[in-house]
């Protein structure tokens, strides 16, 4: 796209050029996150047209993710930004976490690992701190329940086993799935992580509760335990979509 149609507004640029007619003609994949967050934002400022306003605010918190996770001060740095916008975002923001979790309520398609990673995404994304957390899955894979369990420092938190298998015994779950953030960072796995996976996973098999996946998230990547064959169990391993999600 050249300089001319960035510095101009959206509504003067060629028809084909524009974000809404585009996601209309070749489909939402086709748009790039700049796009579809200057749709979603509608206008602009004095200064920049809404494509720029979005691709400003994509660079200055880092990614999509933290945009929509960025506090009303912060947003409202860039002109253009107030109270409606702000609301807006977090509107459609909860819009998708209820999408992605009344998916989940109808039962879970163990292909679709990437609606997993976007409804623990969605749940987690926006802790500062380390937090641990558990989805809880009835025997036709429906979602029983989510809950963090667990709290920690910015790169640590202290896991109680026992606690864990309690609470999904509580629930009546037949299947488990573990995640835990990373704050700062990337979803790769330490020793320690490898180590409590196989714990948890061990205890699971005594109680006869099936450990599914152990999913890492981090701010634009999710790592699986179950689609790099970690998890050594014979039921259901989730198929693999993309492994820096």
């Amino acid at each position: 796209m050249n300089n001319l149609i960035k510095s101009t507004p959206i509504k003067q640029w060629p028809e084909q050029e524009r974000p809404r007619e585009r996601l209309l003609q070749q489909g939402a994949h086709s748009l790039s996150d700049a796009e579809l967050l200057a749709i979603f934002l509608r206008s602009g400022s004095k200064q920049h047209s809404a494509v720029e306003l979005a691709r400003l605010l994509i660079l200055h918190f880092g990614n999509l993710n933290t945009v929509f996770d960025a506090s009303l001060e912060d947003l409202r740095q860039f002109h253009g930004i107030g109270d409606t916008k702000y609301s807006q975002l977090m509107a459609v923001k909860e819009l998708g976490r209820r999408y992605l979790k009344h998916q989940l309520n109808q039962g879970l398609d163990l292909s679709r690992s990437d609606l997993i990673r976007d409804y623990l995404r969605y749940e987690l994304i926006g802790e500062s701190q380390e937090v641990f957390a558990v989805l809880c899955l009835d025997g036709q894979l429906r979602k029983l329940s989510f809950k963090k369990l667990f709290y920690g420092s910015i790169n640590y938190c202290n896991i109680s086993i026992n606690q864990l298998l309690r609470y999904a015994i509580q629930k009546q779950a037949t299947y488990i799935i573990i995640t835990h953030n990373h704050p700062k960072g990337f979803a790769k796995p330490s020793r320690e992580d490898y180590d409590l996976t196989q714990d948890i996973f061990r205890a699971c098999q005594l109680m006869e509760i099936k450990l599914l996946d152990h999913i890492i998230i981090a701010a634009d990547q999710s790592y699986s335990f179950a689609e790099h064959g970690l998890i050594k169990s014979k039921t259901f391993p989730l198929q693999a979509v993309d492994n820096n999600r």
